[in-house]
């Protein structure tokens, strides 16, 4: 898969997991059932991760500035935003239809990682499952967020 499919694949199914927990919100705060919030809730924590993972792969492969990287993470906290992003990505022309670290030499610190992830892809994807369980581990043992 290209970098904007990737991209628009997890922002969408970011957004979507943030109507599922609000929906389960009013069904909570509502008096009808808590169990949205628990199942959603942890649908989209899961979700979250995997965008912040993915922001992070395509932001070194497509050489994303660290302000564009940087606002890009940040969409994921408010509902929906993730779907502005990726427009607003694709509009600026910073969503390739490749990657480039399968193609060019890493130059950077950051880019030889990436580069072995997007060459070795079944490693690569074996890599992102084991960093998005180990951060939804530590999620699990902060626990939720307070208020």
């Amino acid at each position: 898969m290209s970098p904007l499919k990737t991209f628009r694949l997890v922002a969408i199914a970011e957004a979507v997991t943030w109507a599922l927990l609000l929906t389960g919100m009013v069904f909570k705060y509502s008096g009808v059932t808590e169990l949205g919030v628990r199942v959603f809730g942890m649908v989209h924590g899961v979700v979250f991760i995997a965008y912040c993972l993915t922001t992070v792969l395509v932001s070194v492969d497509q050489r994303w500035s660290r302000r564009r990287s940087l606002l890009t993470l940040l969409a994921s906290i408010p509902p929906f935003v993730t779907v502005l992003a990726d427009r607003s990505a694709e509009r600026h022309g910073v969503l390739a239809d490749t990657w480039r670290l399968t193609s060019t030499e890493p130059s950077r610190t950051l880019d030889r990682p990436v580069a072995w992830l997007l060459r070795n892809p079944v490693q690569g994807v074996v890599a992102g499952l084991v960093a998005l369980a180990a951060l939804t581990g530590i999620a699990l043992l902060v626990g939720p967020p307070a208020g």
